[in-house]
């Protein structure tokens, strides 16, 4: 497997390299969502189509990026990093504001969606982590569409969201493997 070192400047997005498949894979999810998207972003003024655009591509990038092995190694040793990637990601309510949704369900969602990271970030670890990642993206999932004057457009990038940020993000996807190979390793030794 041929790794394709990123640039410096995508490194908090890509990790330090990527495979071309994960590259490829990374790219249709963002074309996905823009065509998704296409029609929300066209019935607002241009400045605001672009920056809407740029936060909707760093939504569905990171959603795929953040399940590989560049991205993931990249934050997994990195905590301090980890809890930045927190901190600043208030893509919902800038992305509402830029759409002309309404601002609520979008506060609601990224409040639950960084609270969600935040829980799923501080149990690194533990056997538990990506369980309760699941629990918290689901019961995110079930909430969104009940959510006061929530949009379809909204909606849709609110759930890409959760789960960049809940599941592809705050999970340690590397201790996953590293137990497989571990349990694969004593499989063949017992037999």
């Amino acid at each position: 497997m041929t790794m394709i070192p990123i640039p410096l400047v995508l490194h908090d997005v890509l990790g330090k390299q990527q495979t071309r498949s994960s590259l490829l894979l990374i790219s249709a999810a963002v074309a996905i969502a823009l065509l998704a998207m296409a029609p929300a972003l066209a019935d607002i003024a241009p400045w605001r189509s672009v920056l809407a655009a740029l936060l909707i591509v760093d939504i569905a990038a990171g959603a795929i990026a953040n399940l590989t092995a560049g991205t993931n190694e990249h934050y997994a040793t990195r905590s301090p990093s980890r809890w930045v990637f927190l901190a600043v990601h208030v893509h919902l309510p800038v992305l509402a504001l830029l759409l002309g949704a309404p601002l609520t369900p979008a506060l609601i969602a990224w409040a639950a969606t960084i609270a969600g990271g935040v829980i799923v970030n501080l149990l690194a670890g533990r056997a538990v982590q990506r369980v309760a990642a699941g629990v918290v993206f689901g019961a995110i999932l079930c909430v969104l569409p009940i959510l006061p004057d929530q949009e379809p457009t909204l909606l849709i990038v609110s759930s890409l969201f959760a789960f960049k940020v809940v599941y592809a993000f705050a999970v340690d996807h590397r201790a996953d493997s590293r137990k497989g190979e571990v349990q694969h390793e004593s499989t063949a030794r017992s037999a």
